[in-house]
């Protein structure tokens, strides 16, 4: 029999670094749900020792490309089908086939979609028409027959609202609270004292996000500065050879991929955060990345694009500064005013404390409230 508060959560990544996943089902599991969560094993990926629910890492095959989307869905779906629960929440389209079949096997089960971007225009997809295709015809047959769908900002719900006439409702990937971890010094994590610290980080650094401009940025600005790199992704073997071929690694420090409480106790010893994503595709436009609220609730302003959910935030609560180029001599103007503005940047930070105040992970589980409690 059924466990009406059990649920199954599907994600197609190696779950380490997946911060909205690890809040909606510590919501659930707060709220008596069962919770198994299901994603993948990579050969780095971090250990998870901090969860109070059951995690299964499925060791695929194939690590990109059709075959193991193809790998994955296959998994998931005779995993779903022969292991009872009541709920199934799949995140993003790559995860949603499995569940959707799975889901129709029983009438009882109550399928959630959790869509964290606008999957066919993702930059992956835009070079690739039959790839892109093959993922829509997914998108159009299933996504007008989903009862239960959220997503991560009002762009994106009513790109899919007009596109499928289905609305979804808006649950932001906003920081949880900081209050309990005691903050490290730079002297412990050494880092230097008196320099002026720029972060970027996450698991999305990503070719053609900017991140390339910001380095070469570096280029403009002597050693007082110094860019802190965390995270993982597909742009930085590049980044860290323009690094070394124009001797900037005083000025340029990178750190691997590190559990989320590590990574925030740099964040706040920064003194400014960069999120310089580019209007190249539709869902990059409407991004609005979890590492906004990150710097929000670390206490420390942002160096910003103008795309429209990044600059509603920044305006909304005065949080940082939004540059319209990404000409390195651009950007390193920007950084180089606002380290010799000091009445400007104690104004931003006062203003990130205020907006952090407001902008909970706590608030937004209202939404998901009306989602799984009513």
């Amino acid at each position: 029999m059924n466990n009406p508060k059990r649920i199954i959560v599907s994600v197609s990544n190696d779950l380490s670094t997946d911060q909205r996943v690890k809040k909606v089902c510590s919501f659930l599991h707060e709220h008596g749900f069962e919770v198994i969560l299901l994603g993948r094993k990579l050969p780095g990926s971090l250990a998870l020792t901090d969860r109070p629910y059951k995690i299964k890492r499925f060791k695929l095959l194939f690590n990109k490309g059709a075959l193991f989307y193809a790998n994955l869905n296959i998994r998931l779906f005779f995993y779903l089908l022969f292991h009872k629960s009541e709920w199934l929440l799949s995140n993003d389209l790559d995860t949603l086939p499995a569940n959707y079949h799975a889901s129709r096997f029983s009438k009882k089960r109550k399928l959630v979609y959790d869509t964290h971007e606008i999957f066919c225009e993702v930059p992956e997809l835009q070079n690739h028409p039959k790839k892109k295709n093959i993922w829509l015809s997914f998108e159009k047959r299933i996504f007008p027959k989903l009862k239960k769908v959220y997503t991560v900002n009002h762009s994106i719900a009513n790109y899919y609202s007009e596109k499928y006439k289905v609305q979804p409702l808006v649950v932001r990937n906003i920081s949880e609270s900081q209050t309990s971890q005691q903050k490290k010094s730079r002297t412990e994590l050494e880092l230097p004292e008196n320099k002026f610290i720029v972060i970027i980080q996450g698991s999305g650094i990503n070719i053609n996000r900017g991140n390339e401009e910001v380095v070469k940025a570096f280029d403009y600005l002597n050693e007082e500065y110094l860019l802190l790199i965390i995270g993982n992704g597909d742009v930085i073997p590049a980044l860290k050879k323009h690094v070394i071929e124009n001797n900037l690694t005083k000025k340029v420090w990178f750190k691997p991929k590190m559990s989320y409480n590590e990574m925030m106790q740099y964040t706040s010893n920064c003194n400014l955060g960069i999120s310089m994503d580019k209007d190249s595709n539709l869902n990059y436009k409407f991004s609005l990345p979890n590492k906004l609220f990150d710097f929000m609730h670390a206490g420390i302003p942002v160096l910003a694009t103008n795309l429209p959910e990044i600059a509603s935030i920044i305006n909304q609560y005065q949080v940082g500064i939004i540059g319209n180029s990404h000409d390195p001599k651009h950007i390193a103007d920007h950084i180089t005013q606002l380290k010799n503005n000091p009445e400007l940047r104690s104004a931003l930070n006062e203003n990130c404390k205020k907006a952090s105040k407001i902008l909970t992970w706590e608030n937004e589980c209202k939404v998901l409230e009306k989602i799984y409690l009513e």
